[in-house]
């Protein structure tokens, strides 16, 4: 809950700079701290349902729930990066001038802060209460978090002379939301695979050997 709001209310003030700038660098990040933002949301869920006893039907529990929620967390960080994409090159080919630079560097700033707030506390739970899904949510809001300082080196491109920079930034944004996406796809599918540690197995094996 904290995570979700924290993410939505800099998601908020970022939106209110894109309509009067039209950065759209700064647009693709914030399209992608909303998407962070809701990922939040069956995580929500996925914890609640995990808290449930077992029942005739489920007999290992609803503590696949959490897998599940992976699954949703994909399918916004790959809907996040089509939006992103696709508004970056239509800029590319047909560009806007930006204005209020200074604004959407303020942006930036505030967008790499509420992200890495947000990253700090959904690794330290994560790690307290031993879910491995909430900490990748937390690793994944610190790559945000640096994905919006990029926003402020395409405002300083603009400033000093370059209109193609932020654009061409909003694409190098586009390129790190798919480099996110492709870690938190294997590390859900290795969940919904039941893959294990190699090394905690070679460990296991040492200790049985001894």
């Amino acid at each position: 809950k904290i995570s979700l709001v924290a993410l939505a209310v800099t998601a908020a003030i970022q939106v209110v700079i894109v309509a009067v700038s039209g950065a759209v660098a700064l647009a693709a990040d914030t399209i992608h701290n909303f998407s962070d933002a809701l990922t939040a949301v069956p995580l929500w869920i996925a914890f609640a349902l995990g808290r449930r006893v077992a029942t005739k039907r489920f007999t290992y529990g609803y503590g696949r729930a959490e897998d599940l929620a992976g699954l949703f967390v994909l399918a916004m960080i790959a809907l996040s990066a089509v939006i992103a994409g696709v508004e970056s090159v239509r800029r590319l080919l047909n560009p806007v001038p930006i204005g209020h630079l200074g604004w959407v560097a303020l942006a930036g700033l505030v967008g790499f802060i509420g992200n890495e707030l947000v990253a700090v506390y959904r690794i330290r739970i994560g790690r307290r209460i031993g879910s491995a899904a909430l900490v990748a949510d937390g690793l994944h809001a610190r790559t945000d978090g640096f994905t919006s300082l990029a926003v402020l080196f395409g405002a300083g491109g603009v400033a000093l002379g370059f209109p193609l920079a932020d654009p061409v930034v909003g694409v190098l944004i586009t390129i790190a939301i798919l480099t996110v996406l492709r870690t938190a796809a294997r590390d859900v599918v290795r969940r919904l695979m039941d893959g294990v540690d190699p090394e905690l197995v070679a460990t296991a094996e040492a200790i049985l050997s001894d």
